[in-house]
């Protein structure tokens, strides 16, 4: 991808960055013992992370056990919605100020998860349409799919987060 195209797109110099921050093991551990710690707790890790899609692991340990040997359904949530946000706070670096908020949030559980999960969001380029259309003061709503699958690629949930984004002045 050319430099004209990737500026097109939405990957401008401050998605650069924030993908070098979220893809580094110890920069995103220290921002999520910062800003989101239930995260860092949990041991999420950025498997990838582009304008397309974003892919975020969960292990199965102590950490995210639920009584009945699964993961607990709060900590896959967070894997999941963590999925959708890393995407949304991409496909809105350095395109001015806005605010983001999860507005309805639903699951689906198919099989149990008692493996390593990979929560994949695919709907970046999706939400930068959305995000490059709004005007300052104007909103509007995604609901962006994570879906979950264990190391043999069989889905085990699948998450619906509506996102609000709204652009300030």
């Amino acid at each position: 991808m050319t430099e004209a195209v990737r500026e097109k797109a939405g990957l401008n110099a401050e998605g650069r960055a924030y993908i070098r921050k979220m893809t580094h093991p110890i920069y995103f551990r220290m921002g999520m013992l910062l800003k989101l710690p239930s995260a860092a707790f949990w041991r999420l890790k950025v498997k990838s992370l582009s304008l397309e899609k974003c892919q975020i692991t969960i292990p199965y340990a102590w950490r995210t056990q639920n009584p009945f040997k699964s993961i607990y359904f709060a900590a896959m949530a967070g894997a999941a919605e963590l999925s959708t946000g890393a995407l949304c706070q991409l496909g809105m670096a350095g395109k001015g100020r806005f605010s983001m908020l999860v507005v309805d949030f639903r699951a689906e559980y198919y099989k149990k998860a008692d493996r390593k999960i990979t929560f994949t969001c695919n709907q970046g380029m999706e939400l930068i349409k959305l995000v490059d259309s709004l005007g300052v003061g104007d909103s509007d709503k995604l609901t962006m799919v994570s879906a979950g699958t264990n190391p043999e690629g069989e889905e085990v949930a699948k998450f619906f987060v509506t996102w609000s984004v709204k652009r300030k002045s």
